[in-house]
């Protein structure tokens, strides 16, 4: 028997993207065909391109990331940290749509 590959959606590639990032920067990169996400801290590019490729069913070309230390800030006296993030812009492929304001 051959093997055959399988591209069902895992419950780990809903846990790989926690939502889309809206803001005035990220919409101007779907001109160039590109989406932005916020995704785990510790995923990996090939981690984020399967899970993309699997939950909105799209062809991936590029994966970048970016990843934000969080800020030292002040509350009520006291010294707190926000937490670290990651991004991920994903350049698709030419006819590929991704329309995030349906959610995930």
């Amino acid at each position: 028997m051959s093997k055959e590959k399988t591209t069902a959606i895992l419950p780990e590639h809903y846990q790989v993207i926690l939502s889309p990032v809206i803001t005035e920067k990220a919409t101007n990169g779907s001109a160039h065909n590109q989406v932005t996400f916020r995704v785990l801290t510790t995923a990996t590019k090939p981690l984020i391109k399967t899970a993309v490729e699997n939950v909105f069913k799209v062809k991936v070309e590029a994966v970048n990331t970016h990843n934000r230390k969080g800020k030292t800030k002040r509350f009520k006296g006291r010294m707190g940290q926000r937490n670290d993030e990651k991004f991920a812009i994903v350049t698709l492929a030419e006819g590929s749509k991704i329309d995030i304001t349906t959610g995930i």
